[in-house]
């Protein structure tokens, strides 16, 4: 007797409904879509304590007549694609046709619908066609669920509270939203409304709209463009940071997405304008040939694979690192008089002017550090003003408080020394032909036979940039020489955390990575202390050399180097101005 059946389209219903619907929010994604691929420019979804108790869907887009309307609940119907060559130029948000089928089979739907001048009502039940008669409705389509996972109670037992699904559900209609700025999207949740846009087309509105002024108006405009490639949309200044990677908002033709290597390529950018663990705001819409993007890898469409993925990385990090680069912003601090205290804002810096055109060779020299001048210190055709500032002293060892005709200054003396060493030893980094000192004590290191491996594998990483090292022994190396950027009495307890950074980076290393690592722990290390007093003339090198920095505004962890008070606050503080 054979043992393989087909299974009934009832069952196969419920196994797809496992992929397709996982809460409230799956229900929510599906159904807003279908609403989108019908050309609705009105969407409104209303939920019931967060859609546990009902999720309703409510659309202007074409509808369906009485035919399509029953048939669009039959596992995969659809009208998107019709042949095999359709799967390569998929432009609608859905395709599949397993969605209503998945859904129904799980819950109890009600839907009516038209496209012209007799609406259809529906009605299911698990899965089960109950009941179709003709209605009144308008031009539209309005989908309601109920009794959600009603006959699989693992599922249902899985769901979370309240408070998490509506979240969920937020979530999805926010950053839809912001995929498509000219359909208007209204979210209600036990009457109450939770998110509101007003399809304008205009994606800052939108920002406005769902994050409000303080980010819509931190926001800077990215456009680039390749042969395949064409990136719109905003990204946040460095001041407006989040603890979670929830506002990478990214979008291919439209499409909400999840791809690692965009992640990756957003994050590096803001590299060091933040500090670790913390995430930009971004909503960026890339837009590319179909042909270009597989969407069919899993049930949500969200994961996709990318042809030229490799093009379109660096054109992204290279766009988000060149906009953030000039638009550099110095903290500003405001005085709020009602709590007196100081808040920090950003501002345009008093560094560059427009009008001033200058040739500026830059020599980073410094106390801890020698550097020449070569070509590759030149920076051409630069609106550069020299913002030239005069030390007056320190705060605690710790803070420099510097003047000029725009205000005060103040300086963390760490961080900004930080980010002068950073930049120098990056330069040196880029050097073909690195110079090296020999020790005169060469330094052995003892590892284990793991990170022995390890670091054997990527030695020739530390070799290229001048540090001498062979084998001495079972699982030893010896270090006998090191480049000349690596100061005098730096070796000794150092040494060692540059070979543990090498093994701790071993996997899947990243060259790149590796080297940004190294220059800021040894920039770190490098660079003058809290608690250190200066005097006036080291204090003011210290400050020549930051403001020569390609990034004087921060350290290379992403920490504020230099806060500025301007006169008018200054006054507003003492009283001597309203």
């Amino acid at each position: 007797m054979s043992k393989i059946r087909i299974m009934s389209e009832n069952l196969a219903n419920k196994i797809a409904a496992g992929e397709v619907v996982e809460k409230c929010a799956s229900v929510v994604k599906e159904l807003v879509e279908n609403s989108i691929d019908a050309g609705a420019s009105n969407i409104k979804v209303c939920l019931v304590d967060g859609g546990l108790t009902g999720i309703t869907v409510s659309d202007n887009g074409s509808g369906m007549d009485k035919e399509d309307a029953v048939l669009s609940f039959s596992r995969h119907a659809t009208s998107k694609i019709y042949k095999d060559d359709d799967l390569f130029f998929i432009e609608t948000l859905g395709f599949r046709g397993e969605a209503l089928a998945s859904i129904a089979s799980v819950s109890e739907v009600n839907m009516d619908t038209c496209s012209g001048d007799v609406g259809t009502h529906v009605h299911i039940k698990g899965g089960v066609l109950d009941e179709v008669s003709a209605t009144s409705a308008r031009k539209g389509t309005t989908i309601s669920i109920t009794n959600l996972f009603y006959n699989t109670p693992a599922r249902l037992k899985y769901l979370k509270s309240e408070a998490t699904e509506l979240n969920n559900c937020v979530q999805f209609i926010e950053k839809l939203a912001l995929s498509r700025p000219d359909k208007a999207f209204t979210l209600i949740n036990n009457d109450r409304v939770v998110v509101k846009t007003s399809g304008s087309n205009n994606l800052l509105k939108v920002i406005h709209e769902i994050y409000g002024l303080n980010v819509s108006s931190n926001m800077l405009e990215i456009k680039a463009s390749s042969d395949d490639f064409e990136i719109t949309g905003f990204v946040g200044k460095p001041g407006i940071l989040k603890k979670n990677r929830n506002h990478f908002n990214t979008f291919v033709n439209g499409r909400i997405i999840r791809n690692n290597e965009i992640n990756r390529a957003i994050n590096d950018a803001y590299y060091t304008y933040k500090h670790e663990g913390f995430y930009p705001i971004v909503v960026i819409n890339i837009a590319t040939d179909p042909t270009l993007v597989d969407v069919n890898i899993h049930p949500t469409k969200q994961d996709i694979k990318m042809s030229k993925m490799d093009v379109l990385v660096k054109l992204l990090y290279e766009t988000i690192k060149e906009t953030l680069y000039n638009n550099l912003l110095i903290p500003n601090a405001i005085v709020d008089e009602k709590l007196n205290d100081v808040k920090t804002e950003f501002i345009e810096p008093a560094i560059y002017d427009k009008d001033t055109k200058v040739t500026e060779v830059i020599q980073t020299s410094l106390d801890l550090a020698s550097d020449n001048s070569n070509e590759d210190n030149i920076i051409k055709n630069v609106s550069f003003k020299r913002l030239k500032l005069y030390p007056i002293g320190q705060v605690h060892g710790t803070y420099i408080i510097a003047e000029n005709e725009d205000g005060m200054f103040i300086l963390d003396q760490h961080a900004a020394h930080e980010r002068i060493n950073y930049e120098m030893i990056k330069k040196r980094f880029a050097d073909e032909e690195p110079t090296y000192t020999d020790m005169l004590i060469p330094m052995s290191i003892e590892l284990n036979t793991s990170d022995y491996e390890m670091f054997m594998a990527n030695k020739q990483v530390l070799e290229d940039l001048g540090f001498k090292i062979e084998e001495f022994g079972i699982n030893t190396i010896i270090i006998k020489g090191h480049p000349t950027w690596l100061t005098k009495n730096f070796e000794g307890d150092n040494l060692k955390s540059i070979v543990d950074l090498v093994i701790t980076n071993n996997r899947n290393f990243n060259k790149d990575r590796f080297l940004d690592s190294l220059a800021k722990m040894i920039s770190c290390k490098m660079s003058v202390k809290a608690n250190e007093h200066l005097s006036l003339e080291q204090m003011e090198k210290l400050l020549d050399d930051l403001v020569k920095c390609d990034n004087p505004y921060n350290c290379c962890h992403g920490r504020p180097s230099i806060m500025k008070f301007t006169c008018y606050e200054l006054e507003k503080k003492f009283k001597r101005v309203q």
